[in-house]
């Protein structure tokens, strides 16, 4: 389901839509409760994850992570859907609608991402080594 949206700037509507499935409505045919089941399958290993980590900058991308893919379960449960709002758009060229919980995904990712190229190979957890 989506509305028309209301223009915000000239390159951003906010919209209603609700997404069944993953990432750009992917897997939108699975059912609901093996989709929370495996979120929060994957939450759990990053939160372990996050926990055993000495270092700050990937416990605060993990944080991240983990966070919108709760916010993204919390939707999932309630309302059978996650709901988007964010349209970005240039022209008539729609960047897929998303939600907050996204963006900390992304953000999170992100730093991961900047972490592992500007970080030292060599760092030790609190458990021992860094999980690769």
């Amino acid at each position: 389901m989506r509305s028309l949206g209301v223009e915000v700037l000239p390159v951003l509507d906010l919209v209603y839509l609700r997404n069944p499935g993953i990432s750009f409505g992917m897997l939108g045919g699975m059912p609901r409760w093996l989709l929370v089941l495996a979120s929060l399958v994957i939450v759990g290993i990053l939160l372990t994850w996050m926990w055993r980590t000495a270092r700050p900058v990937v416990a605060t991308a993990l944080g991240l992570i983990s966070g919108g893919a709760i916010g993204n379960i919390v939707d999932r449960v309630r309302l059978g859907a996650v709901t988007d709002f964010l349209d970005f758009h240039v022209g008539g060229y729609h960047w897929p609608a998303f939600n907050l919980a996204d963006v900390a995904i992304v953000c999170g990712a992100a730093l991961m991402l900047l972490d592992g190229v500007l970080a030292p190979s060599n760092v030790e957890t609190r458990a021992g080594k860094e999980p690769s």
